[in-house]
């Protein structure tokens, strides 16, 4: 059974969680598309299945559960690369790829074009994630300066750190979330793409990868410097922490643990939290009738005006709307003279 995997383009329309249910062992294996595959399944019983999944622009993220034990002979396009995490700690049996158990501290991989045979218990949850090689690559050179896959094997096992897999999960969980049928944007299908590949790479940061070049207290304080001149040199877009790592030629990691050092705070938290006070500083010295809160936060790279006064808001306890009303009030303009 085999279909094309096709990644939409990044100017689809459409990027929503889409959810499967499967009575025949064949029908489950149809549903997961891309693939070549076929499941035969081993033990007695109904057979249901389910397969919730969201297609990025470059990688598909899934959860599959299955109510009986299945053989699945499988093979990923020649052109991605698949990793499987037990989606539970306490799954009734371990699932195996190959002669492999696939125990709850392991992450399963598998290059593409090469056919592969897992075997799964009764109740088995999976989260999967397919992402196109190009961009793996890219992503492991340029953010990370770490190696994952070629220190696995063509088929097999990498040991991953627990906490790391607790908080994949969650992240899984919540972009497959099914209450949200909201079409994700451009903006937001890079980010989450971004967001688990980073997360593929802190699952095996214990086991597989180098360990975090730690710069000299001085050069750490150069790098956070130099963040921030480039955020506000950049001011009217968000720049993400992949961006900063290729711009400053430092690895995720490193950039965090600068931050983190000198700060006490997350890349990510700090930059949002730049462009935060430089829109509330623009709110604060606006004139009557002359910039509207969207103005101000479409000049600092808040593109989601709801985000944007959640976030404001959470920073400085008043809503941006509020500190604009607030500027133009008597109060504000007899202080100004």
């Amino acid at each position: 059974m085999t279909t094309d995997l096709s990644f939409p383009s990044s100017q689809a329309a459409a990027c929503r969680v889409e959810t499967s249910v499967a009575h025949d062992a064949d029908e489950q294996a149809r549903n997961l598309h891309g693939w070549t595959q076929t499941y035969d399944q081993l033990t007695a019983g109904r057979f249901v299945g389910r397969l919730t999944g969201l297609h990025l622009d470059d990688m598909h993220v899934f959860c599959e559960t299955t109510s009986q034990s299945l053989r699945q002979t499988c093979e990923v396009p020649s052109d991605a690369y698949w990793f499987g995490i037990p989606a539970s700690d306490d799954n009734p049996g371990f699932g195996r790829i190959g002669p492999q158990p696939i125990s709850a501290d392991t992450l399963a991989f598998q290059r593409g074009g090469i056919e592969f045979e897992l075997l799964t218990p009764g109740d088995y949850a999976i989260f999967g994630v397919v992402v196109r090689g190009e961009v793996l690559h890219r992503h492991a050179q340029a953010v990370e300066h770490a190696d994952l896959i070629d220190r696995a094997a063509h088929t097999g096992v990498i040991p991953i750190d627990m906490e790391q897999k607790s908080r994949f999960c969650t992240l899984l969980t919540h972009a497959l979330d099914e209450t949200s049928n909201a079409a994700l944007s451009d903006r937001a299908r890079r980010d989450l793409q971004t967001s688990v590949l980073s997360s593929l790479f802190d699952l095996c940061s214990s086991t597989s990868l180098e360990p975090v070049a730690i710069p000299a207290r001085p050069r750490r304080q150069w790098i956070v410097s130099e963040a921030r001149d480039y955020v506000l040199a950049n001011r009217d877009r968000p720049v993400g922490v992949p961006e900063l790592c290729e711009h400053l030629h430092v690895s995720r990691r490193t950039l965090q643990y600068c931050f983190q050092d000198v700060l006490g705070l997350a890349p990510a938290n700090y930059l949002r939290a730049i462009r935060l006070n430089g829109a509330r500083r623009d709110l604060c010295g606006a004139a009557p009738g002359e910039r509207t809160v969207q103005d101000v936060a479409a000049a600092w790279g808040f593109w989601h005006l709801s985000q944007f006064a959640t976030d404001y808001r959470k920073l400085f306890g008043v809503r941006p709307s509020e500190t604009l009303k607030s500027a133009h009030s008597p109060a504000s303009a007899l202080l100004a003279h």
